[in-house]
């Protein structure tokens, strides 16, 4: 499918060749994902969620990025076992800033204790 596409396009800056889908039934398989976003590429993995934190969701990479661009456009929104999924393109600064506002957090409070700073009195 990436053959079709023109050589002088441009994308927007989001787009990227992972998706990151939401909403999707606890019990779908792999399998079942690959029948789904397979029609629009090749997919070079599928990863799908089974902590109770990530259940419901799954990533998909992509071959290549036109690939799915195409993907997020036509899945977005399609109707799989009476839910309707959410497909967007995975950002990793949004993946991670809780992880870094977490672990920030963290050096604040060793540096108080460190320097013996009390913030809690007023």
């Amino acid at each position: 499918m990436a053959m079709q596409r023109k050589t002088n396009v441009r994308l927007p800056p989001e787009v990227n060749r992972i998706l990151y889908v939401r909403n999707l039934p606890y019990k779908i398989t792999a399998e079942e994902m690959y029948d789904i976003f397979g029609k629009y590429g090749a997919i070079r993995q599928i990863r799908v969620g089974n902590t109770p934190e990530s259940r419901g969701t799954a990533f998909v990479v992509y071959e290549d990025i036109f690939d799915a661009k195409n993907a997020c456009d036509h899945l977005s929104g399609f109707n799989v076992c009476n839910r309707y999924l959410v497909v967007l393109y995975y950002q990793s600064n949004k993946a991670f800033k809780k992880v870094d506002e977490d672990k920030k957090e963290q050096d604040i409070e060793r540096l108080k204790k460190k320097y013996g700073i009390n913030t809690d009195e007023k």
